[in-house]
């Protein structure tokens, strides 16, 4: 029973964000400053310290989880995304987002919090390795097709071009940058002195519960209609892909940390970075944001049904 319920303090954060947000107590419209603390600041702080003070065989022994993660986000993208354009006949732009809602969990919000409740400590690397991936693959892809959606058929170069450009303004962002140098760090053998994870820590641990907030604040925001599109998001996010990830484990020979972090962060609710790039592009599509809203609200079952089929020791 409580390891079911370790997901109890992740919804509530996210309830606090969206009661706040449809009470207007905070603008739910205009959440840039809040996105930016948390994105910016918040979050790469947090994954920095908790990588940095991680030991050398925490990093290196995560060669199967970076193919199972890689794999099932690469998968569930190219799965969905020809879905979007063919079957649910939405234009390109609106097909990449919603295929990133589905392909990319909620890393940055849920997944501090909730590996550190189910894992412990050394959850945060696995964490901090899926945002990584995410960034260098399917996060980049996205923007190219929304920059040649937008710019159509007559927009410079080829889409292996843009992503290329993309990938470039990618790792330059600090929610990328932070936990790689302390990959680095670590591998390097370079022990961050105490000062340092002093002074970092008070505004790192507000990460989680900021980011958990700033989802509870957006999701307040979404008008929520639903149709086969929406159905299929919620079913293959929140059931589809941790089932299929634990089979890449199982055929993998993973061990057991590696498959519960690999199942349990896939099993995460969609998140937000698809809405987020498609609004800088004015494509906001409500499919995604109801994908975004009924795949959390649907999480508080199937995450807790997750977390108790995991092994109890990890």
């Amino acid at each position: 029973m409580r390891r079911s319920c370790e997901s109890a303090p992740v919804f509530f954060a996210l309830l606090l964000g969206y009661g706040a947000g449809r009470r207007g107590v905070i603008d739910n419209q205009n959440v840039s400053s809040i996105n930016h603390l948390v994105m910016t600041f918040a979050i790469p702080v947090s994954l920095f310290v908790s990588i940095s003070s991680q030991k050398r065989s925490g990093i290196t022994s995560h060669g199967g989880f970076i193919a199972v993660t890689v794999i099932s986000m690469l998968v569930v993208y190219a799965v969905t995304l020809p879905l979007q354009l063919k079957v649910f006949g939405v234009g390109t732009g609106a097909a990449a987002v919603q295929s990133l809602t589905i392909a990319f969990p909620n890393y940055a919000s849920i997944g501090l919090p909730l590996s550190a409740a189910v894992i412990g400590a050394q959850g945060a690397v696995a964490v901090a390795i899926a945002i990584a991936l995410g960034s260098m693959t399917i996060s980049p892809l996205t923007i190219a097709l929304l920059e040649g959606a937008k710019l159509g058929p007559d927009a410079p170069g080829s889409t292996l071009s843009r992503f290329g450009s993309a990938l470039g303004r990618s790792v330059r962002k600090p929610i990328f940058l932070a936990p790689v140098l302390a990959f680095v760090l670590v591998l390097a053998g370079v022990h961050m002195p105490d000062l340092v994870e002093e002074t970092l820590t008070p505004i790192g641990m507000a990460g989680a519960g900021a980011a958990l907030f700033l989802t509870g604040l957006m999701l307040s925001a979404q008008k929520v209609t639903f149709g086969p599109n929406v159905a299929y998001g919620i079913v293959m996010k929140n059931a589809l892909l941790p089932l299929f990830a634990w089979g890449l484990c199982v055929l993998f020979g993973l061990g057991r940390l590696n498959t519960t972090e690999a199942v349990l962060l896939t099993a995460i609710p969609s998140g937000f970075f698809g809405l987020v790039f498609g609004a800088r592009f004015g494509v906001r599509p409500k499919v995604s944001g109801s994908t975004l809203m009924l795949s959390t609200v649907a999480g508080i079952v199937s995450l807790s049904v997750v977390i108790g089929l995991l092994p109890q020791h990890v």
